[in-house]
């Protein structure tokens, strides 16, 4: 299907969509075809390898765990953080993975598999992408029962090798089904210009091809609640994260200190409040708790924190009701995914691929677009507002300390969200009209993506990760 707002945010768990998420996903989507085609009885042996980013960087993101849960038939966008702690420790003391559990017309084999039984091959990076995953199961005799390999591309979508052409034949003809298909910025201004409409109603006009604008309504407000949620749930978590690094959760701290200093919510706080959102929702990601990937884990915490700007700060939210606020969320939702939809059509937002650029830095653009959408922005300035927010994050390494997504990441997203804020005023404050297009500079990404060095793609293999002490 053509990549969406529903595929742009989705419900999921910490700390990583690539590493995380991704990896679930197409573990379960393996159960589910262990069950469907009937091998799961004459199942003697399983085997699973991970290349590359996964195995490079996989204890740190969450990568084996996550992929044992979706071996049992978890899906990211359900499970709950209780039951991926429930499971996870019965795991450790029995040894033992209760295969396809979770999976429907099944209850599934108990077999003796853990984290250790997993082959790594980090130095090995497989054709399609870095983030590749190759799942066998086998018989008594050792012959193989069913096997897929699947890429995790970032944001938590998944690639099967060998279906790459279909994906995307099947992409272009569900694109030809929307009213206003396009997949560069040039292509949805022009829809813009014909139609008179803004950017958000273009979207909102795509996604209604397939459901009806009351779900689609619904399902944005949802994925708010689940940001708020997040966000709450992080103020109220003191001590270190988990992991080693004994990164020192500061949530809850700074929301007290805040709480007394801004009694009234004075505007010159602002960025204060925008700061402590981005550092909370990281904070409850790089824990494993429940977040919304937006459009990645890594800066899940951008665009909550843009969009509490829009709610609270913007002019006229002094005294808004709770339907105000949900019509701000829904319109900045639509134009942050139309401006998503651009960098999954041209480039990537997969650290793996591209570096931190395509994770802080497209989540930066979005969040940008969606304000200046809420803001009154015309569609010129919607774009050029995204264009100023990835053009000042072009380069932007992954290079997470002990492969954890904890330094620099927490801290990187309150600074693009403050980026994305600072975007958005620079482009009201033009007509639209500017000398770097938004195209040029997804495209510019993409190619300075492919020439840096892979020891900056996520892997710990360079920059902060290898000169910074871990403890």
């Amino acid at each position: 299907m053509a990549v969406g707002v529903f595929d742009l945010f989705t419900v999921g768990i910490g700390p990583s969509s690539s590493h995380t998420v991704g990896p679930m996903r197409a573990a379960a989507v393996f159960a589910e075809e262990l069950v469907s085609t009937g091998v799961l009885g004459q199942l003697a042996d399983l085997r699973v390898d991970l290349y590359g980013s996964l195995a490079a960087t996989g204890r740190g993101h969450g990568t084996f765990t996550a992929v044992l849960l979706g071996l049992e038939g978890f899906h990211p966008e359900l499970i709950l953080p209780d039951e991926v702690d429930a499971r996870l420790a019965d795991m450790e003391a029995t040894g033992k993975l209760q295969l396809c559990s979770q999976v429907e017309g099944t209850e599934g084999r108990t077999i003796g598999y853990k984290v250790e039984d997993m082959v790594l091959h980090p130095l090995t990076v497989l054709p399609r992408h870095t983030n590749g995953m190759k799942f066998q199961a086998k018989n008594d005799a050792g012959g193989v029962l069913h096997e897929a390999t699947f890429f995790s591309v970032g944001g938590g979508f998944i690639v099967r090798e060998g279906e790459e052409d279909a994906a995307a034949e099947e992409l272009e003809e569900s694109k030809q089904q929307l009213p206003y298909p396009f997949r560069t910025a040039a292509g949805l201004l022009e829809h813009c210009r014909n139609t008179g409409l803004g950017i958000s109603d273009i979207m909102m006009l795509n996604e209604k091809a397939s459901r009806s604008e009351a779900e689609i309504r619904e399902g944005l407000v949802h994925i708010w609640q689940v940001m708020e949620d997040c966000k709450d749930s992080a103020i109220k978590r003191e001590g270190t994260l988990p992991g080693g690094l004994n990164v020192r959760r500061r949530a809850p701290d700074w929301h007290t200190r805040l709480r007394k200093e801004d009694k009234d919510r004075d505007p010159k706080y602002w960025q204060e409040w925008v700061n402590l959102v981005a550092l909370a929702v990281n904070e409850e990601n790089a824990s494993g708790g429940r977040v919304v990937t937006a459009p990645t884990n890594g800066a899940a915490g951008i665009i909550p924190a843009v969009m509490f700007y829009a709610t609270h700060y913007a002019p006229g939210m002094e005294n808004a009701t709770q339907q105000d606020k949900e019509d701000v969320v829904v319109k900045f939702l639509l134009a942050a995914a139309a401006v998503g939809v651009l960098y999954k059509e041209q480039a990537s937002i997969s650290g793996a691929e591209v570096g931190c650029q395509g994770e802080v830095g497209s989540a930066s653009s979005m969040a940008a677009a969606g304000l200046a959408e809420v803001l009154g922005g015309t569609p010129a300035q919607v774009e050029n507002a995204a264009e100023i927010a990835m053009e000042h994050n072009l380069g932007l390494t992954c290079d997470p300390i002990g492969g954890l997504v904890q330094v620099p990441c927490i801290e990187r997203n309150a600074i693009g969200a403050a980026k994305a804020v600072n975007a958005a005023k620079m482009a009201l404050w033009g007509d639209g009209t500017h000398r770097v297009s938004l195209d040029e500079v997804i495209i510019t990404m993409r190619e300075t993506g492919k020439d840096m060095s892979d020891k900056y793609k996520e892997t710990a293999m360079g920059g902060l990760a290898v000169n910074v002490v871990e403890c």
